[in-house]
């Protein structure tokens, strides 16, 4: 974890983010694609990089055992709280790092998410690490869905925001679609924080190197996903969203749905 990563996330910033004025598109679409895969509850969902929980709670109360892990201890403590506020369908939440899964039996889990790890994990080797350890843990047949950043997320939005303006953030995306490095060391707000955003082949490249076999890589909020439509224009925007889900690079976030 560096500096600015920690700044970043240690304000809690991550939260509400995808709940603060109603469901956000990113969990919607998450939901939607990822019910198209899952096995269905009972089944053992470990939720690698689950940040304070958002996914982890919806998946508990629609059924499913699951055990989150984070790297930020902000993050366990409130999925932990938010675990608590919902006795009747509760999670497990620790401390665990995505390169590193040991404490986790072989095949002990039906399916593995990805959701945030391989974006934050900025060099190559650490990401194959860490779908290799989905591998690992998942059992055979099981899936393991993993999401990426595109490569052209910070030059869309800051298109859309007017963030271009600013020549620092013009340099940051200069130097992300150099070579996929996202650096913000200022931490200025919106800017996001250390990562690395992926072109598609090298999703695929990624995840079949770790031994997983791709079934589709998948755009989640498509080209409405940029624009101030939601949730006012919400059957528009989830319409496009379904029809441009081939293009993956047209949304900010791409889910790679694949199995072992």
């Amino acid at each position: 974890m560096d500096e600015a990563f920690l700044r970043h996330y240690s304000g809690g910033i991550e939260r509400d983010r995808l709940l603060a004025g109603g469901d956000h598109l990113e969990l919607v679409r998450t939901l939607e694609l990822l019910a198209q895969v899952l096995p269905p509850p009972p089944a053992r969902l470990l939720d690698v990089g689950g940040g304070p929980g958002v996914y982890a709670a919806r998946l508990a109360r629609a059924g499913y055992l699951v055990q989150l892990v984070d790297l930020v201890p902000l993050h366990v403590e409130q999925a932990r709280e938010r675990s608590a506020a919902q006795p009747e369908a509760p999670f497990e939440a620790e401390l665990g790092d995505a390169r590193d899964l040991s404490k986790y039996a072989d095949e002990s889990a039906d399916a593995v998410l990805l959701l945030g790890p391989l974006y934050h994990l900025t060099e190559r080797g650490d990401r194959v690490r860490a779908l290799a350890e989905a591998r690992r843990v998942v059992r055979p047949g099981g899936a393991v869905a993993a999401v990426a950043i595109s490569r052209y997320a910070s030059l869309l939005d800051g298109t859309v925001q007017g963030f271009l303006a600013d020549p620092r953030f013009a340099e940051i995306v200069e130097r992300d679609l150099r070579d996929g490095q996202h650096r913000n060391p200022e931490n200025v707000e919106g800017w996001f924080t250390t990562a690395y955003f992926h072109l598609p082949d090298e999703v695929f490249a990624e995840v079949e190197e770790a031994g997983l076999a791709v079934e589709r890589l998948v755009g989640v909020e498509g080209p409405g996903g940029w624009l101030d439509l939601w949730p006012d224009r919400r059957e528009l925007v989830l319409r496009a969203a379904r029809l441009g889900a081939d293009v993956p690079a047209l949304s900010a976030h791409m889910l790679c749905l694949a199995r072992r």
